[in-house]
């Protein structure tokens, strides 16, 4: 019998390109041969004023001050950014200064950011990256992270209902990890027959709005996979998961956020071709971030956002790096194993040198 053996994962080296000119969006993250921006379908990006609607270009968009709301995708994407320095550039919001310093030295991604606000000011930001994948891809983040699901995950959790009722035999536990594929009493009740109780027409219970469920798959949806397409389309946040990994075939990206003393998450758009309505198209956005809700306004005690400190300013760090695994060889880096044993997967990789040297907040120039 052959078994397939475990191969060391090679870093592959990344260079980015962005655009200051408008809204200062990551037009590429390129490297091995691949790009793993997606571009979008909508025109009249270059056209966009200040409040305007969104406008989805793809690349990877600068959301703040929030994510959904008021501004829509928030109020830096719509607005000329000043240069500073080498890959530094400033935008100047109502409320707050943003400052970004890019820099792919050595073959990692690294992007420096400080934002200034009078303190006391709350603010969600989000590195709106959609990426152009594979249907096979997935998403790996450590099991049992609170995943929360907003209402339009309404007729998904449904089907998952449905399928839990029809074939109990199908939910799978292993020793000491949470269930997954079963949902909750919590969500069997917010999902009675009728369709005037579906969380889409009014909310989850008690009228909160959303409902938290573990990762990988929140009351029955496997939202790590990232495909094929099915004609869905759903928003989730991964909350105070500040590093994942993308795995498409043999390529892994790895996105870390480090910010000290703020609330970090990891936000996914999981549109398989179920948004627009008038026109679905595929995008896959895996979203670092300050906060742990998609709108800054959402109230409750545990919608998290970050706040400005005394000091007047917040900086923060995020990094991200690839690397690819032998075909031939399996990689426990690619399956994510080391998220099975707690370590910090990031750390281990050739790059981790590289990417620790540098603090959040470096030089801006």
């Amino acid at each position: 019998m052959v078994t397939r053996s475990s191969a060391p994962a090679v870093p592959i080296p990344l260079r980015v390109t962005y655009d200051h000119r408008l809204g200062g969006r990551w037009t590429s993250i390129a490297g091995g041969g691949r790009q793993w921006l997606w571009t979008g379908p909508d025109g009249g990006r270059d056209q966009v004023l200040p409040g305007d609607p969104f406008v989805d270009a793809g690349g990877l968009e600068e959301c703040v001050p929030t994510v959904r709301g008021t501004p829509d995708h928030g109020d830096a994407w719509s607005r000329p950014w000043r240069v500073t320095g080498p890959g530094t550039a400033t935008v100047e919001c109502p409320d707050f200064t943003l400052t970004r310093r890019l820099t792919d030295e050595g073959g990692v991604v690294v992007a420096d950011y400080r934002l200034r606000a009078a303190p006391g000011y709350r603010f969600v930001w989000a590195a709106h990256a959609l990426l152009d994948l594979g249907p096979e891809a997935r998403l790996v983040a450590p099991a049992g992270t609170p995943t929360r699901l907003y209402p339009e995950a309404a007729e998904l959790v449904r089907s998952a209902v449905a399928s839990s009722v029809r074939a109990p035999s199908a939910v799978v536990r292993s020793a000491g990890a949470p269930s997954v594929g079963a949902p909750s009493a919590v969500a069997r009740a917010a999902v009675p027959d009728d369709s005037g109780g579906l969380p889409g027409h009014g909310g989850w219970p008690g009228g909160r709005p959303w409902h938290s469920a573990p990762w990988p798959e929140p009351e029955g949806l496997p939202l790590h996979r990232l495909g094929p397409d099915d004609g869905t389309a759903v928003g989730a946040v991964l909350v105070g998961c500040a590093e994942v990994r993308v795995v498409d075939g043999t390529d892994t990206l790895t996105l870390r956020l480090d910010c000290a003393d703020q609330p970090r998450s990891t936000a996914l758009w999981r549109n398989l071709r179920g948004w627009p309505a008038e026109r679905p198209y595929r995008s896959i956005g895996v979203e670092p971030m300050l906060g742990t809700v998609f709108d800054r306004s959402e109230g409750g005690p545990d919608a998290a956002v970050a706040v400005v400190p005394a000091g007047g300013e917040v900086r923060w760090q995020l990094t991200i790096s690839a690397h690819r695994s032998d075909p031939d060889h399996g990689s426990d880096f690619a399956h994510g194993s080391d998220f099975a044993h707690g370590s910090d997967f990031a750390h281990g990789s050739d790059f981790a040198q590289l990417s620790a040297q540098r603090s959040p907040g470096g030089d801006h120039r």
